[in-house]
């Protein structure tokens, strides 16, 4: 075909045809991207109008189509961000594929994506319907991202670490002090105005995501490429986001320390190199000075040198540039104060006469000067600006000198003092100095002169009368007479108040310490303090949820004995509080998938009431999908209640609501792979199935749990629900079909009517090669002929028989079934003769049949092993004792109203042997005419056929 004179719009017509229907799959991509070059590059007014026709190649078998389909929304996103709404469903739908390279295309494109549309949010002083929509559809395709950190897949787990590396970086504030890259969007460009994607709610995901990567970086069964990509990425964010330089640091010192013990030499190798490459990465950013030793301490256990890691150390100036906090306050004040002096001397040296004692030894003078002055924070910013001056090797007097301290961790204040004070006199410096020279300038005449005065006022005064002195009783302090006991309203009110504050946020308090704090203040005191801090928590229980992990595991450790009963608690069972506690975070969090599976997979206990109150989250069509899936991973991660957990899932696989019984379904089918569960789930399946011997429905199908009423009769809902989840096992284990056949016998006629409509889709995924069909053929028990025919209807309908199989159904067609309509799925495999012999039944059947038959026999079903000529002759050649004329009439009717395969020379074909056959047919004159009404072309022919007729003895017509 000539593509150069068609238009751009001719020649994305041709190729989205020409990738629809062409087979070669390298070609296909080919064409793929140039209908990507002309609607991105060439022409974009196009796309328009044909971006729905190149979206619906999401439907197609061919991977590679459908990897260039997510570049191509890709790329789409960058340059045209207002169709953004219109491909985040197809985005969904490819990430949702069962090929994992398209998969891990889509969690890679999401990357892009996913800035493109955040920033495009903030762009418009409005939010429209549509813009809300494809960012809650996007907000779903990062929770399944996010979910596929567990997935099975290598690949899948590093593609998707990347993705949450995106997202940490693109919702939270950048440091001030770095230079913002050009085109960098960040939490800061959020409007606050914003209402679909609040600062604050895009702030706490952020850190939710955090800590879902630094939980799966510690995991101890991680794999070495997932392991490297999360360091990668935990790096990179501490580099950029420095809030989290504290927790990578820790992170990367406890994978260090606990090393997974899965990994091989190589691997562990790798890791190490990796590890010291991202921490002199650290070590050179100025956010990292304050985890010096951490990382000083790693880098000399993985080969680095004392020197190397010197010379990484970022220089004072740059330190003070990056992070001003290094010098605090009071350090400010005394930079203050030691300028002062300078412009005023004198009040500086009576403030150092008021303070030291003259009497005082100029050692003296500066101990007690370090140990009034010194604080923790000049002591930082005096190693910190001296580290750099330090030599390469440490000098021998300084070994001998302070050899006593060497191997102490700990000095003290008064030795630390007693040697800075010995260092200030070597060097002559601080205020023992300045003592020291005023004593030695000041005269002593001048010392002894105010005695003298004072002996001289002594001896001038009167001397003093005598009185009589009083004797003044001192009364003992005694607490309990001068307090009284706070009454109890009092008592509980100023706990209340104290406990209030305690739970307001404070950045200055450790994590750890204070969620220690509430923890123990929820578990060892009254009711009214537990129910305040439980009520604080589920105001915001995203934020709060380690608080409340930590909480259910001190009720855990109450409850199991673990740790002793407090005594200022109430009183009750410990079950209680511990179930009341975990339902109630349950309720809460029942809308937000990432928080009630965290609890309940972290959980030490998960008690019926909790079981209970997911269970009424599964109810709901719209959160059984990820609710069914957590109770599936219970199973799998619960090992001492995975039964309980299995029964719960199984119960759902016979729902009255179809998607929740979908879901339920497909996730039991991922659990039956596993071998230790097969067994329970195939039981379960058949007990099902066995309901329907039954005279009416069990109860087990009907009540809450189940979402239908008590019935009397079988209806399609209950027929379904049995049959389903056996059903859905036939593909995973084709055994299963015998015990179908065995019910099938026993079941009423409406029970089989809707087993035929249901068995279609997995008998064609099991497919005719399966020795268990075979085998059901070859054995077909009695009462299941029909069953078995439909199978056969089924596996042929689109396809040829195989040989295996038209040799079973013709030996059971000649040994124990009679009826010829178990023939017809097979008839093109037999033999020519086999069909002319069956011809004489097969046209006794209604008509309906008769024409399938036909259907088949021309060739619309693939290639027959007889011709339309010879089936015609064959119809005029029974023996009417075989079949009825009229009969034969009929049949030879549906054959000449096929016109497409009975052309005008097919027609003289037959009418010419037709005339050759001794005695002449019954119906040829018959079949004359009805071909000359169709062909009236053939009127020259049929004038030599009746001369030819003439010419024969009439008693030769039977």
């Amino acid at each position: 075909m000539d593509y150069e004179d068609m238009t751009d719009e001719e020649l994305v017509v041709q190729y989205i045809n020409d990738c629809a229907y062409d087979s070669n799959s390298s070609l296909n991509v080919q064409t793929f991207f140039k209908i990507q070059e002309i609607l991105l590059r060439k022409s974009p007014h196009l796309i328009s109008k044909y971006l729905q026709n190149v979206l619906n190649f999401t439907t197609t078998k061919n991977q590679d189509i459908k990897k260039a389909l997510v570049g191509f929304i890709e790329e789409l996103v960058k340059v045209r961000e207002a169709f953004i709404p219109k491909v985040m469903l197809t985005l969904h739908m490819l990430l949702c594929d069962e090929s994992v390279a398209v998969q891990k295309r889509v969690i890679q494109a999401t990357i892009t994506i996913y800035r493109k549309t955040l920033a495009w949010l903030c762009q418009p002083p409005t939010i429209t319907q549509e813009m809300e929509e494809a960012w809650k559809q996007l907000c779903v395709i990062k929770l399944e991202i996010a979910n596929m950190i567990d997935s099975d897949n290598d690949g899948i787990r590093t593609s998707a670490v990347k993705f949450l590396e995106c997202v940490v970086l693109l919702q939270t504030y950048p440091d001030e002090n770095e230079n913002k890259r050009f085109n960098d969007f960040s939490l800061d460009n959020v409007p606050l105005t914003l209402k679909v994607a609040r600062r604050r709610k895009l702030e706490e995901e952020a850190s939710n995501l955090f800590e879902i990567l630094v939980k799966f970086h510690g995991s101890p069964h991680i794999s070495s490429a997932n392991l490297l990509a999360c360091i990668g990425a935990l790096t990179n964010i501490a580099k950029n986001r420095a809030e989290f330089m504290a927790r990578v640091v820790d992170a990367l010192e406890s994978l260090y320390n606990n090393l997974p013990p899965t990994l091989t030499t190589t691997q562990v190798s790798s890791v190490k190199k990796k590890l010291k490459t991202e921490l002199s990465g650290l070590i050179k950013h100025p956010g990292g000075y304050e985890y010096l030793s951490t990382i000083t301490k790693l880098l000399l256990e993985l080969g680095c040198s004392q020197t190397e890691i010197n010379k990484m150390v970022p220089k004072a100036d740059e330190r003070r540039k990056y992070n001003k906090r290094l010098l605090s306050s009071e350090s400010l004040v005394l930079q203050q104060n030691a300028k002062k002096p300078k412009l005023d001397e004198q009040p500086a040296e009576v403030e150092t006469e008021e303070v030291y004692d003259p009497n005082l030894t100029p050692q003296e003078i500066n101990e007690q000067f370090i140990l009034d002055n010194l604080t923790l924070e000049k002591a930082v910013y005096l190693i910190v600006t001296n580290i750099p001056k330090l030599p390469n090797q440490v000098p021998p007097e300084f070994l001998k000198d302070y050899a006593e301290y060497a191997n102490t961790s700990n000095i003290g204040r008064i030795p630390l003092a007693n040697i800075m004070a010995k260092q200030f006199l070597e060097a002559n410096v601080g205020p023992g100095k300045k003592a020291e020279e005023k004593r030695k300038k000041s005269p002593p005449e001048t010392k002894s002169k105010p005695k003298e005065d004072e002996v001289r006022e002594e001896k001038e005064k009167p001397p003093p009368k005598k009185e009589k002195i009083k004797v003044v009783r001192i009364k003992t302090l005694k607490l309990q007479e001068l307090t009284k006991p706070l009454e109890t309203d009092v008592k509980e009110r100023l706990m209340l108040n104290a406990v209030e504050r305690i739970l307001s946020p404070h950045k200055s308090a450790g994590k750890h310490l204070h969620q220690k704090i509430i923890t123990t203040l929820a578990t060892h005191f009254s009711a009214p303090i537990r129910e305040k801090i439980l009520m604080h928590l589920l105001k915001d229980l995203k934020s709060y949820v380690d608080i409340a992990l930590a909480w259910l595991y001190e009720e855990y450790s109450i409850m199991q004995g673990f740790a002793k009963v407090p005594p200022l608690r109430d009183g009750g069972k410990s079950e209680k509080f511990y179930n009341m506690l975990l339902c109630s975070f349950i309720n809460v969090s029942a809308t937000d998938a990432l928080i009630i599976t965290r609890l309940l997979l972290e959980s030490p206990l998960i008690t019926e009431d909790a079981l209970e109150e997911l269970k009424v989250v599964c109810r709901d069509e719209r959160r059984s999908g990820w609710a069914l899936g957590l109770i599936r991973d219970l199973v799998v991660r619960k090992p001492p209640k995975q039964l309980i957990f299995l029964n719960t899932l199984l119960g759902y696989t016979t729902y009255e609501n179809t998607v929740v019984r979908d879901h339920a379904i497909g996730h039991v089918l991922e659990l039956h792979k596993r071998f230790e569960l097969k067994l329970v789930i195939e039981e379960f399946a058949r007990m099902n199935l066995e309901f329907l011997k039954l005279p009416k429905p069990p109860e087990s199908l009907c009540g809450l749990n189940q979402g239908r009423l008590k019935a009397e009769i079988w209806g399609d809902d209950f027929i379904k629900a049995c049959l389903m989840p056996y059903i859905s096992l036939l593909p995973a284990n084709e055994s299963l079909i015998h015990d179908l056949a065995k019910v099938y016998v026993d079941t009423s006629p409406d029970i089989k009517r809707v087993i035929l409509r249901l068995i279609d889709v997995p008998v064609k995924q099991i497919g005719m090669e399966s020795k268990e069909l075979l085998k059901l053929v070859e054995e077909c028990v009695k009462g299941s002929e029909t069953l078995v025919t439909r199978l056969i209807h089924i596996l042929t309908d689109k396809a040829s028989p195989t040989p295996e199989l038209v040799s079973r159904v013709r030996d059971l067609y000649q040994s124990r079934i009679t009826d010829v309509r178990f023939l017809i799925p097979v008839l093109n495999g037999l033999t020519k003769k086999e069909v002319i012999a069956a011809l004489p039944k097969l046209i006794k059947l209604n008509v309906v049949v008769v024409r399938e038959v036909f259907n088949r026999l021309l060739g619309l079903h693939g290639d027959s092993p007889i011709t339309p000529s010879e089936l015609l002759v064959a119809l005029h050649l029974i023996d009417s004792t075989q079949a009825d004329l009229k009969n034969v009439m009929k049949a030879t009717s549906l054959c000449l109203q096929e016109k497409q395969v009975y052309t005008q020379e097919v027609l003289a074909v037959v009418l010419q042997q037709l005339m050759d056959q001794t005695p002449l047919p019954t119906l040829l004159m018959r079949t004359v005419i009805q071909a000359l009404c169709s062909y009236p072309r053939l009127s020259g022919f049929v004038m030599n056929i009746l001369q030819r007729l003439i010419l024969k003895k009439s008693g030769t017509i039977k």
